[in-house]
């Protein structure tokens, strides 16, 4: 118990080295800059509090909890030597965290009020909700895809790079061809997979796996699944746009 509370101190310190020149950057912009003082300081050092407490608790729980199932079930799939029980989990995992991103929620919802502002959809309620859902469910079915890929990759050993050039390649030919409507959406899409769920889970499944697969290294292997999570939605919400 002691130790735990040590290490979640040593956290909170951490967090907050991190955060200080965030701070020092506001400070510094609103005393020398505005020269003005800050508005309901009281209210502001309580936000930085929880700011601190919640990076800390977050960051204690990825070590705690997050990546280690991650890993270990990566692991566990490797041994039992199912192919097919590995990439239905790998998909699921991909569309699951996904689904769930609270930045993706935040961006489909914008992105519905917006097209439905500019008469690309109906001015309904109705109208918006299945235009964000649609476009939900887009991006997370092509991270699932995507992360099915990425071990794929790292079963055969493929190299990464050739992957990649290749799916740029194919996002530069789609944008000449998407509405313009979608296109900036499509290319925020691929940052709003990469946030606080997907990644910890993802990066963990890759390092699980590489770790377990004999003539697989970790350093070179286990990492990428994330760029495949960003690329793949930019493809996928301009193949949207056009179908819609």
């Amino acid at each position: 118990m002691r130790g735990t509370i040590l290490k979640l101190f040593r956290s909170m310190l951490s967090s907050l080295r991190d955060l200080l020149p965030i701070f020092l950057v506001i400070l510094f912009f609103q005393f020398v800059v505005l020269q003005q003082p800050l508005p309901n300081i009281g209210q502001i050092l309580l936000g930085v509090l929880f700011v601190v407490l919640g990076l800390t608790f977050f960051i204690h729980g990825l070590e705690q909890g997050l990546f280690p199932i991650g890993e270990s079930m990566a692991q566990a799939f490797a041994r039992k030597g199912s192919l097919a029980w590995l990439l239905i989990f790998a998909f699921c995992l991909g569309f699951g965290t996904t689904i769930a991103e609270p930045a993706l929620i935040a961006v489909a919802a914008e992105a519905a009020k917006v097209a439905s502002e500019g008469q690309m959809i109906e001015a309904t309620q109705q109208a918006r909700d299945s235009y964000a859902n649609g476009l939900r469910i887009t991006v997370a079915l092509s991270v699932g895809l995507a992360i099915v890929v990425g071990v794929i990759r790292i079963l055969k050993g493929w190299p990464i790079q050739w992957i990649i050039m290749g799916g740029y390649v194919l996002v530069v030919i789609m944008t000449m061809f998407a509405p313009k409507e979608i296109i900036g959406i499509a290319y925020d899409s691929g940052g709003v997979t990469t946030s606080t769920i997907t990644v910890p889970l993802v990066t963990a499944l890759g390092v699980g796996l590489a770790s377990s697969i004999r003539g697989r290294n970790p350093m070179i292997d286990g990492f990428g699944l994330i760029a495949f999570a960003s690329l793949s939605p930019m493809i996928f919400v301009m193949a949207y746009g056009m179908l819609m």
